[in-house]
């Protein structure tokens, strides 16, 4: 079989390899696989492009497959799910950053270490010049704006911040890095093509910082999807500059699903994209101080007496269950029912967490199955035959604000009905609002009982309590 062949298939197996896995984290219970195979799929890719470069020396590019393994291996083992969301915003910044550093080492060895070179349109060619600095673009946002949400979702940078003339600023950077790449890229003395570079890089990085700073930590969920498609895009990008295919569709493949994913979790927000951007959502909103009403309250023992005599429950996590570290006492409690014979599911909402999936990943940690995980379209239905609901540090996402206050933040966004259920406990360490900054009406219902306290207490006291009454 000829060079050409072998190189082809390779190119083909990737290909599928991409496809099948990103199918495959359609669902929960296939998602660990899919996301196995897409990796097996890059591993191929990078491989195929490193023979078919083939002027590279293998010992640079072991060492950096040895530190990029290592690197990736130590963030993960010693990262807990709770931290998922900034270790994907991580992920993304390196993605990002990768390609840029692909586009500036293409643009160096085109322009700088060749003597002969006159500008790096001739040495490259219009459309790869082109792209090499849109791929610096595209990775230099990419990188500050996921460090920033990584310091964001950590909590070391606080709230949305407040940007006069932030439009103003962003079109300036914009206009002045397109200035800078244009004069990287044509100019023929010894020096512009650098410093032209260096100014692309930098205008790159602010317009990451001024794009994300002022969204606040509501949002969150949506610009790490919407990081995640632009370090896809930046991978398009330098595949087009390297003239390399299958960079571009391992890309594209990886923009197009962030895109989509972006999409989801703006139709679950029920707000626009260009809204999100914009800013100013979530962080530092003035709290809904008004005092709550026929607030009514109890305690673990009583709670677990109401859910020994249901037929159906349905628990409701949130971020308070991630940021508590209740994920296991929660599947204890869910385990403890079980045993009585009830039937138990967990809620997803799609914007629960910090992240798309954050409450999934948080619940597969402490192996609870997949088919007791059910979406909000398929669950919402079952709440008024549900005896029992359970929400553990959940807040907007249940709030029916959502339905009937039409001047409310949050109207028209999706919610988990929670309110419809026959009981309600609401496990919660105080009557403080979430990310909306106003009053959830579900605590002041005739059905809602809170339990107030810390998530992983309150909830092992549940547990204790439930399998005290299998004896």
């Amino acid at each position: 079989m000829r060079t050409a062949d072998v190189t082809a298939l390779a190119a083909l197996v990737s290909i599928a390899l991409f496809v099948v896995g990103l199918k495959r984290l359609s669902r929960v219970r296939s998602a660990r696989s899919g996301n196995q195979l897409m990796a097996a799929g890059m591993l191929v890719a990078v491989v195929l492009t490193l023979f078919e470069l083939g002027r590279i020396d293998w010992r640079w590019i072991l060492g950096g497959v040895a530190v990029g393994a290592g690197v990736g291996v130590a963030t993960v083992l010693r990262a807990k799910a709770t931290a998922m969301p900034e270790i994907v915003a991580r992920f993304n910044g390196f993605g990002g950053a990768a390609s840029a550093l692909v586009a500036v080492s293409l643009f160096w060895a085109a322009v700088v270490e060749d003597p002969t070179a006159t500008s790096a349109v001739e040495a490259l060619g219009v459309t790869a010049a082109a792209t090499a600095v849109l791929t610096v673009l595209i990775g230099g946002v990419t990188l500050s704006g996921s460090v920033l949400a990584e310091l964001k979702l950590r909590g070391t940078v606080e709230g949305p911040a407040r940007l006069p003339g932030r439009s103003l600023a962003m079109a300036v950077l914009l206009g002045l890095g397109v200035a800078a790449g244009w004069e990287a890229v044509v100019a023929h003395d010894a020096t512009l093509p650098v410093v032209g570079m260096l100014v692309l890089v930098a205008a790159s990085l602010l317009i990451g910082v001024v794009l994300v700073l002022p969204i606040g930590g509501a949002d969150m969920p949506v610009v790490i999807s919407l990081l995640n498609s632009l370090s896809g895009l930046a991978a398009a990008a330098a595949g087009f500059a390297l003239d390399d295919p299958l960079l571009i569709i391992a890309g594209t493949v990886v923009g197009a699903a962030g895109l989509i994913l972006t999409q989801i979790m703006c139709v679950a927000m029920n707000r626009s994209l260009l809204n999100v951007m914009v800013g100013g959502f979530g962080g530092d909103v003035e709290a809904d101080t008004s005092e709550y009403v026929n607030v009514r309250s109890s305690d673990a023992e009583e709670a677990a007496m109401v859910l020994e005599a249901a037929e159906r429950v349905i628990i409701v996590p949130g971020y308070g269950l991630a940021a508590g570290r209740a994920q296991n006492a929660a599947h204890e409690v869910a385990k403890a029912l079980i045993a009585l014979g009830v039937e138990v599911r967990f809620a997803i909402h799609p914007v629960a967490g910090r992240m798309p999936g954050h409450m999934n990943v948080v619940l597969a940690e402490a192996e609870v199955p997949y088919e007791l995980l059910v979406e909000m379209d398929r669950i919402n239905q079952d709440f008024p035959q549900t005896d029992v609901v359970i929400v553990v540090g959940a807040n907007d996402v249940v709030n029916p604000a959502a339905n009937t206050q039409p001047s409310s933040p949050i109207a028209g966004m999706p919610i988990l009905d929670v309110a419809s259920a026959r009981r309600v406990f609401v496990i919660k360490r105080s009557l403080s609002p979430g990310y909306a900054g106003i009053k959830n009406e579900l605590f002041e219902r005739d059905n809602t009982v809170m339990l107030f306290g810390d998530a992983k207490q309150v909830l092992d006291d549940l547990a204790a309590h439930l399998h005290l009454a299998r004896r």
